[in-house]
């Protein structure tokens, strides 16, 4: 592996360790009253993680067969007019990620933020068991994934770097490892010097529940954008139509 692509994937777990499932829940874990939920946040940050090697492994391997499958299928016109209206769907329903929700009563409902950290903390009357526990984390990394850029690039660069399977695959359980590795950095520091380290955890998620809904927006946005660029990029006709309307 050479070290532009080691420092690459580097760069996007570490971005990825910044997701709601890697790293504002676990906070929530070690802001709770009490003793520090270790095993608690290692039972969930350890299902994440797994959950997205087992992701990644899958995507890596079927990565070469699902290419030649739909070699010649991404210039079909049918096929860049559906790409079209996706890109444009994502990008419009970008606008309306992360809006507050409000009750009947005017109230402003929970977000979803709020309704994962009661369920991981057991909090609103609610309980969670280990199989629970893992359930949650689960679902926590499964809305995520499909918004996990960073994740996806890493996975493609992967599959077009010339490593071997195992090399691969070392490579992704490395990235999966760092994706999680702030939380433990901070559980580590809960648990040496809470004093200190608290002061951080309520600003990390105080900032973390206020700009999540944007920063999954942005996200969204730009997908939306590079998609509907790419298919009007290979779309003959509708940039000659553009052309003749300027």
């Amino acid at each position: 592996m050479t070290f532009a692509l080691a420092g690459t994937l580097l760069v996007l777990a570490l971005v990825d360790s910044t997701s709601f499932g890697t790293l504002l829940i676990p906070i929530w874990f070690l802001l709770a009253p009490g003793r520090v939920p270790v095993g608690r946040m290692l039972v969930f940050l350890g299902t994440v993680a797994a959950f997205y090697l087992g992701v990644g492994v899958a995507l890596l391997f079927g990565m070469g067969a699902l290419l030649d499958q739909l070699n010649g299928l991404t210039e079909n016109p049918v096929f860049l007019r559906a790409q079209l209206v996706l890109g444009v769907g994502l990008l419009v329903w970008s606008f309306f990620i992360g809006k507050p929700r409000k009750d009947a009563d005017g109230t402003r409902a929970p977000g979803r933020l709020t309704r994962w950290r009661e369920r991981a903390l057991g909090q609103q009357g609610t309980r969670t068991g280990l199989g629970g526990l893992v359930t949650l984390a689960l679902a926590a990394a499964m809305v995520e994934v499909a918004t996990m850029l960073p994740y996806l690039g890493a996975i493609g660069l992967l599959g077009t770097s010339g490593l071997s399977v195992p090399e691969q695959v070392g490579a992704l359980a490395v990235y999966c490892l760092v994706m999680v590795l702030p939380a433990l950095v901070l559980l580590a520091g809960r648990l040496v010097a809470h004093r200190l380290v608290d002061p951080l955890l309520q600003r990390i998620a105080r900032w973390m529940e206020k700009s999540g809904g944007e920063m999954t927006a942005w996200i969204v946005g730009i997908l939306g954008f590079l998609i509907a660029r790419d298919a009007v990029a290979r779309m003959p006709e509708l940039l000659d139509f553009l052309d003749g309307l300027g």
